[in-house]
């Protein structure tokens, strides 16, 4: 079975739901480990690359938690449009779309649990889950890494802890990071200050696709920036903290702009269901930017009937990479443009036009 074949349906994918998912897309615990004695793949050579692969392709497809019926492959039997793929699923990283001999990956059915095979560190694991799950992300590795270290020599240091490729890995070598839909704090222009007030506690904050990217979609990932001095769960105890503090300030930006610029709010979301609805041509970025809003319209009321799993539907298929699958022919930025305005007019026949009236505005306002 190839990886397209073995992959959620966008329409299944969309359908995930978690608590405060409204605002929290979704919810990541990685770690990274290294084999004793063989050297970063970055720095290794080819055949060591390749006998660290052969190692732990098999330790990792045998692990309890990856189950019988997970896919496993190397990165090089793999094109170039389904690794896209996967980094549009975020299911790999960037870095690892570019590998080939010697690297690979293990996926669980559930798509819950992604293993990376030499990206930067031999082994990343990745446990995901749909809204703020931050707790069950981290268990549910916590067993995959008891269970991995039975089987192989981990590289780890009494002084440092598990040792990694990147200095700031080291330690618990754990990232642990959410993706979060703020759309009330960037129309509130209060965006700029929550990131300042983030950094400050030592968390970063990121585009969509992870460091050096834009956050399209008003889509920002926030995540741990140092693994070193504290435990794995005193991190994710943390983040979780701060998590909740962003989700109640973007929920009481919502409610500000409904009370105090509403018909503003409004405009938005109808232009946002025009241009989607009516484009000939329309950009990944546009697109994103224009879902949000969407998304938002359906999140206070404005688009009655609507499921949000359509508008989420909608982010992943617009995708270039999704929509290369839609035809044989390599697309080019103004076909792929095309194809995205075409297959966006015909979903949205399936979307309410938003209607104001039906938005429950908060008293203060109505008063």
């Amino acid at each position: 079975m190839n990886i397209l074949e073995f992959l959620i349906s966008p329409s299944d994918a969309a359908k995930r739901s978690g608590p405060h998912d409204k605002v929290v897309l979704s919810s990541r615990v990685r770690l990274a480990r290294n084999i004793r004695g063989v050297p970063f793949p970055g720095h290794a050579r080819k055949a060591d690359r390749v006998r660290a692969f052969e190692t732990l392709m098999p330790a990792v497809q045998s692990l309890n938690q990856v189950g019988s019926d997970a896919f496993a492959e190397s990165m090089e039997k793999l094109s170039q449009n389904e690794k896209k793929v996967l980094v549009e699923r975020h299911l790999i990283s960037r870095e690892h779309e570019a590998k080939g001999v010697g690297s690979g990956i293990v996926l669980n059915r559930e798509e819950t649990l992604c293993l990376m095979v030499n990206e930067e560190d031999h082994l990343r694991m990745q446990a995901l889950r749909p809204g703020l799950q931050l707790g069950q992300a981290w268990m549910s590795l916590d067993s995959v890494d008891t269970d991995l270290e039975s089987r192989l020599e981990i590289a780890f240091s009494e002084q440092y802890g598990f040792l990694t490729a990147c200095p700031t890995n080291l330690g618990t070598g754990i990232r642990v990071s959410a993706m979060l839909h703020l759309p009330g704090l960037v129309l509130g222009e209060q965006i700029n200050q929550i990131i300042q007030a983030v950094s400050k506690l030592g968390l970063a904050v990121r585009g969509l696709y992870g460091e050096g990217t834009e956050a399209l979609g008003n889509v920002f990932q926030v995540s741990n920036q140092m693994t070193l001095g504290e435990s794995e769960l005193e991190i994710v105890e943390r983040i979780n903290k701060v998590l909740l503090q962003i989700i109640e300030h973007e929920e009481n930006a919502r409610l500000t702009l409904l009370e105090k610029k509403a018909k503003v709010l409004f405009n938005h979301i109808g232009r946002a269901y025009g241009t989607l609805a009516n484009a000939h041509s329309i950009s990944s970025k546009e697109t994103m930017n224009q879902l949000s809003l969407l998304r938002l319209g359906v999140d206070i009321g404005m688009i009655p009937g609507t499921p949000k799993s359509l508008v989420d539907e909608l982010f992943l298929l617009s995708q270039p990479a999704h929509l290369q699958l839609k035809t044989p022919d390599k697309l080019d930025a103004e076909q792929r443009d095309m194809l995205r305005s075409d297959m966006l007019r015909d979903r949205m026949r399936e979307v309410a036009r938003p209607d104001h009236l039906g938005v429950v505005i908060p008293p203060k306002a109505a008063a």
